[in-house]
């Protein structure tokens, strides 16, 4: 008996149409939590619901409709639809930083039960062709560093690992005893500020400071600065830990947001032992003792011993990879 070809499916004849923000939004929510439950902390449980209640919001999705190139939800990208149900998605987010056009990939998830069928894999490249159509100069995208399967995908696609990056989390300790190693904790000087930014700077590089917006000017000493915070309520606080011939070893910044967890902002001096950054990471903790939890951002592999005797246990450690567009 003669065997009937089959023919392959081309792009047009796969089951990927665009994302609608109108009807999708929850589908898509319910997709991101099975596919990464087990990894998901209370940033992107906060995300899932905020996709959840912009859904039910009338108001919200007649304004996504106009600004789907800018938004921080979900407004543009691209869903796998079997038999009326969503089970693969891959959604973009555009920016601009420095005069360039950016995009990320994210939420890359298949639902289990259709792995192993390259619907990650397709998903993206339509990502990255609808990106590269809008004369997009770099796609970004981050991946687990234990997902080796998906690390291996992107690179076949054209992605270059450029970062990795490890959040670490601790609760507030108002009763947190201090370190004795001869290290004094204190509030910067005005003179420290050419060292804390050039520190900043090497920790948090540049080239991904449009997804976090560091912007470093806040932390800087001055009556503007001060003046600022003062009159819109902008809460920061600081701390520098010193030898006892005044050298500088490391300094923390930590600003109140509206996010689930509160950001510090770590500098140490490179090469040193971690001990300056230890004492100010615990200085955070007493001191921030009724606040929420505290997250810390900082190149993998970096400082390690210090964060973690400092009380802060390792998340997540994401491998941000770029291609050219």
């Amino acid at each position: 008996m003669a065997s009937i070809p089959i023919p392959a499916r081309t792009a047009e004849t796969l089951p990927v149409r665009p994302l609608n923000i109108l009807r999708d939004l929850p589908a898509v929510a319910d997709l991101i939590e099975m596919c990464f439950s087990s990894t998901l902390d209370d940033e992107g449980q906060s995300y899932i619901q905020q996709m959840r209640r912009a859904s039910r919001d009338d108001r919200f999705l007649r304004w996504a409709g106009q600004v789907v190139d800018s938004a921080s939800l979900p407004m543009t990208g691209f869903v796998w639809e079997e038999n009326g149900r969503v089970v693969g998605n891959a959604s973009l987010v555009y920016n601009r930083y420095k005069h360039k056009k950016l995009a990320l990939i994210a939420n890359v998830a298949t639902h289990p039960d259709f792995r192993r069928r390259g619907i990650g894999r397709m998903l993206t490249e339509r990502a990255m062709s609808h990106a590269r159509q809008k004369k997009i100069d770099e796609i970004w995208l981050h991946v687990r560093d234990d997902n080796a399967t998906a690390i291996k995908i992107y690179s076949a696609l054209g992605f270059t690992q450029h970062a990795h990056r490890t959040t670490y989390i601790a609760k507030p300790d108002s009763l947190l005893p201090p370190t004795s190693n001869g290290l004094t904790v204190t509030r910067p000087q005005p003179r420290d500020w050419p060292l804390q930014r050039a520190w900043l700077e090497q920790a948090h590089p540049d080239e991904l400071g449009w997804y976090n917006r560091w912007d470093w000017n806040q932390l800087a000493p001055g009556l503007w600065n001060w003046l600022y915070r003062f009159f819109i309520e902008f809460d920061i606080r600081q701390w520098a830990v010193r030898k006892e011939n005044g050298e500088l070893l490391a300094t923390l910044s930590w600003m109140s947001t509206v996010r689930a967890s509160d950001a510090l902002w770590a500098a140490a001096k490179p090469g040193d032992d971690g001990a300056g950054l230890r004492s100010a990471l615990e200085a955070a903790r007493r001191e921030l003792g009724h606040h929420r939890k505290l997250t810390l951002e900082y190149p993998a592999g970096e400082m390690v011993e210090a964060i973690q005797s400092a009380g802060f246990s390792a998340r997540r450690t994401l491998v941000w990879m770029r291609a050219t567009a």
